[in-house]
């Protein structure tokens, strides 16, 4: 007896490693339908063909809807994910990418915490990261603490000296993202991360905005006084726990944006209109959950922009994305940019 559900199956575009693959993906995933539920085929389109389910294999217990004996309920579950077609491998995806990168005019990125720990610095909030393995030192970063308690001011002090920001280079993510602003598709690079390290591997100032702020300048909170990181450190050095403002006597602190500290309000508004006016955003290395930074890829979703994300592991935007390419990101962000540097 056969089942009313029937379906389309699309075998997609030819692949060129399809010839060293065996046998077409869509043929090995019709031969797992068929012995699972038994299928039928009634008519072949050439690149497609029409099949039909047999309920006769189908039983209630792989049934989605245990409430009824009708096995159709899993293909219907099912089948959206077991047929894909070549255009949903992770090789068409890449090629995807790289298309409508070489297509785009006004790129933003996007990048993380994930393109710094390919440096050695690590995260907060990862596996090894800072505050999971001591979760005090989060109140280092808390802007009340800091500001009420002077030996959470002089352990901070003691973590910024040594930071291994100071040893790291940039990676090689870093190193695309500067060569890929070089063919004038990179309207704005949009940095979660303090270290500085797009900076250092070419990536122009004026394109950067570094949302959370940086390591690398000392701000005083009372008045305006900005000096470079290393400035106070030499006091740190010779002897000073907790160095305070030569111009005011106010406390110092790393020029990022600790909790309970406002973004800067100049830098998100810049982020936004970005947003707005770009034709694709690239997200690299962020789980795209900490707002409002991750804010940015529904208002792009939302202006019309494409949305690809490179990352580790899967993300909060993954659903709105048009492409989602998940691995190392040394060997994944090379691929979908150095062929695009100079389209």
């Amino acid at each position: 007896m056969f089942s009313p559900f029937v379906f389309v199956a699309s075998r997609g575009k030819p692949g060129k490693s399809e010839a060293s693959e065996g046998p077409h993906f869509l043929t090995r995933v019709l031969k797992l339908l068929d012995s699972l539920y038994g299928i039928r085929p009634l008519h072949n389109l050439g690149d497609a063909g029409i099949y039909q389910i047999k309920e006769a294999r189908c039983t209630p217990e792989l049934s989605h809807d245990r409430r009824s004996g009708n096995g159709r309920a899993i293909m219907l579950a099912q089948v959206p994910y077991m047929l894909m077609t070549e255009s949903d491998t992770p090789n068409k995806k890449l090629q995807d990418a790289r298309c409508w990168l070489s297509a785009a005019q006004r790129v933003l990125v996007l990048t993380g915490a994930g393109l710094s720990t390919a440096s050695g610095i690590p995260d907060f909030r990862g596996p090894q990261g800072i505050w999971t393995r001591d979760p005090d030192a989060e109140k280092l970063s808390d802007i009340r603490y800091y500001m009420a308690d002077p030996n959470i001011r002089r352990k901070a002090w003691l973590s910024r000296r040594d930071s291994p920001v100071w040893q790291a280079q940039p990676g090689l993510g870093h190193e695309v993202l500067a060569r890929f602003e070089q063919s004038g598709r990179l309207d704005t690079l949009v940095t979660q991360n303090v270290d500085g390290l797009h900076q250092l591997a070419g990536s122009s100032r004026d394109r950067v905005i570094e949302i959370h702020g940086t390591i690398r300048e000392v701000t005083c909170l009372e008045c305006s006084y900005r000096v470079a990181m290393q400035e106070v450190l030499k006091r740190l050095a010779a002897g000073e726990e907790d160095p305070d403002c030569p111009d005011c006597g106010g406390i110092l602190k790393s020029a990022t944006i600790s909790f309970g500290q406002s973004l800067i309000a100049q830098d998100l508004a810049r982020a936004e209109q970005a947003a707005r006016h770009c034709d694709l955003l690239l997200a690299v290395g962020s789980t795209l959950s900490v707002y409002p930074v991750a804010g940015l890829v529904p208002i792009a979703k939302e202006s019309g922009a494409r949305i690809v994300i490179v990352n580790g592991e899967p993300t909060a935007m993954d659903d709105i994305a048009d492409a989602v390419l998940l691995g190392d990101l040394n060997e994944v962000l090379p691929g979908v940019l150095d062929g695009t540097a100079h389209q």
